[in-house]
């Protein structure tokens, strides 16, 4: 060994490689321990019925008796790829030559490594998994006997199998995975294990992806930043002002209530992507609603009970501290949803304290949910149900692993290689930090949202109650501006566009981002990186084609929100200092601990 090799005698590697083999017995016994815990949960948790299954069988075994031919066409087309694959990849190793034959599919970001395009068996384990894929795929989307509902939940479930079952997914078919392996000496495996057990130790036997270093961001010191005092408190809610940035404001205060589901940090993550900061910089006076994170003494708390103490009290006290007679408000998601049933409700009171709405990523209309949908099915909410019965909440758990699994590829079966085969630790990356910061939901309140309101469609068919008496779309008068997110994939675009229709407001505004449920939200300006689509025609019909006939605008919707804004926000006033805190922002709520 000269001494510009660095590579370590054979003896020492075999005695490193030894060593880890060691740790990784080690490991497993400490693996083995963690699942024992593993707490006992509804089954109907962990997967849809078998009615699923057996629709799907049915389905297919009736293509076959009604059209036979078709079948076989599609399997003997299936055979006849597979075979030619088959005698490609002989054929070039018979000429004595060590690579893949023609590769026609697609690129698939899961297949980055060289070695999946060059090296024949990598080669031909992804076109065989991508042949196999196809053929399914085809199977799935020629079954005519399945209603629409059906064959959204079946598609669905079917790219959760395949998926799972990608030659990416698994140590003895992952070139990256192995090469690390090799290069480490088994280290990499050692780390990798090290992460599985730390997670499944982390979420009672459970097994759950971290997404981000949780040690590299502390709420309220290099996240959730903007400058403000929590100005009131109730068992519901921490509600924070902020300190203004301007000499001026507008005279019409703003309150943005956030999803309950996440925590309101979203909005505040650094600076230069806080819609929180922009806000104030754009000269308004901002309150925010910190929601508690509820333990199982919240079991019993309601809809109603978000609407009294949560949104009537929120309102009240910015009126209040602020001494105006009405503010504007905004709901994010499901606060969206319950914004708008606060609404209706003060309509048929004949309260008009609220000047104009704003919804972010909002359905209220749930006759299509979007992919969402597979999991508001019978199976999943009686399993839901059972379990908060018994929990006295909707774990963040179960949220967190159900909203992961609509994009199992991004947030489940990559992060899942790179922590567990590569043994990379997690990336610091504020979003996902936020992501895996959940939140729990109270058992009536999750129940009484998804029965009512997703699964009975109440509130666009008039028959939610609020406070004992039934509110509509058609109540929601008032001057509304709603954002939708393009590929937004837990409240898709065009729901949101069928709910805001039917709402009884002759001024409305529709916007449609590009971008996701979050990434077309927080979208500022100074990235210049998605952008909006508005139509200066009526927010009625067809959302396609609304959107048909739309005007695409290069760069963020919020420069335009804040024109709609400042238009129904008064004069500019002297601006407004936090007073009476009870704390800083941002507050205790958000960073509270709930008893399990």
């Amino acid at each position: 060994m000269t001494t510009e090799d660095n590579t370590p005698p054979t003896n020492e590697r075999a005695e490193r490689l030894q060593a880890n083999l060691e740790k990784l017995e080690e490991l497993s016994k400490r693996l083995t321990a963690a699942l024992t815990h593993r707490r006992t949960v509804d089954p109907s948790l962990n997967g849809p019925a078998p009615d699923v299954y057996m629709k799907a069988a049915a389905a297919w075994f009736a293509g076959l008796v009604s059209n036979p031919a078709k079948v076989v066409e599609h399997q003997v087309n299936y055979w006849g790829k597979t075979l030619k694959h088959y005698l490609e990849a002989q054929q070039v190793l018979a000429k004595g030559e060590f690579k893949a034959p023609p590769d026609p599919n697609p690129k698939d970001r899961r297949f980055q490594n060289p070695l999946w395009e060059t090296h024949p068996f990598f080669n031909y384990l992804k076109q065989q998994y991508q042949l196999n894929v196809e053929a399914i795929s085809t199977a799935v989307g020629d079954m005519e006997t399945l209603s629409p509902e059906d064959r959204r939940r079946v598609e669905y479930f079917t790219r959760q199998i395949v998926d799972m079952f990608s030659p990416t997914n698994f140590l003895g078919t992952n070139p990256e995975a192995l090469e690390r392996a090799v290069e480490t000496d088994g280290e990499s495996l050692v780390q990798g294990l090290e992460n599985l057990v730390r997670d499944i130790e982390a979420n009672q036997g459970e097994l759950l992806v971290t997404l981000a270093d949780k040690e590299a961001f502390h709420v309220g010191q290099n996240i959730a930043t903007t400058p403000g005092a929590v100005v009131y408190r109730n068992r519901m809610l921490e509600l924070i002002q902020y300190e203004p940035t301007t000499e001026k404001v507008h005279k019409t205060p703003l309150l943005i209530f956030p999803p309950w589901i996440n925590k309101f940090y979203i909005m505040d993550l650094k600076p230069q992507n806080s819609l929180i900061k922009w806000i104030v910089d754009q000269g308004f006076t901002l309150f925010v609603v910190s929601w508690v994170n509820p333990d199982a003494s919240y079991a019993g708390t309601g809809m109603d009970d978000y609407i009294r103490d949560g949104y009537l009290r929120a309102m009240a006290e910015v009126r209040r501290i602020t001494g105006e007679k009405q503010i504007n408000a905004v709901g994010y998601c499901i606060a969206g949803t319950t914004l708008g049933l606060t609404l209706a409700h003060l309509h048929k009171a004949g309260d008009d304290s609220i000047k104009t709405a704003t919804f972010f990523t909002t359905l209220t209309d749930f006759s299509d949910p979007g992919e969402v949908g597979v999991f508001l099915n019978d199976d999943f909410v009686d399993g839901i149900e059972r379990q908060t019965a018994n929990d006295g909440i909707l774990s963040k758990f179960f949220m967190s692993r159900t909203f992961s699994f609509l994009r199992s590829n991004d947030l489940i079966y990559t992060p899942a290689i790179k922590s567990y085969m590569l043994g990379e630790a997690p990336p610091a990356f504020d979003l996902l930090f936020w992501n895996g910061d959940g939140t729990n939901l109270p058992a009536k309140m999750a129940v009484e949202y998804l029965r009512g309101l997703c699964q009975q469609d109440g509130f666009a068919k008039g028959e939610f109650k609020v406070f004992g008496r039934p509110v509509s779309l058609s109540d929601i008068t008032l001057p509304i501006c709603a954002v939708a997110c393009e590929t937004d994939h837990i409240a898709h675009w065009r729901g949101s566009f069928n709910g805001i229709k039917q709402m009884g407001s002759k001024d409305k505004t529709f916007i449609l981002s590009e971008s996701g449920h979050i990434a077309g939200i927080i979208n500022p300006p100074s990235k210049d990186k998605y952008g909006h689509y508005t139509n200066d025609g009526p927010v009625a019909g067809d959302p396609d084609a609304w959107l048909k006939g739309a005007t695409f605008h290069k760069g963020s919707w919020w420069p335009r929100w804040r024109a709609w804004l400042a238009g129904h926000s008064g004069p500019l006033v002297k601006a407004r200092i936090p007073a009476d805190s009870l704390c800083p922002a941002p507050g205790t709520y958000v960073v509270a601990t709930p008893a399990s």
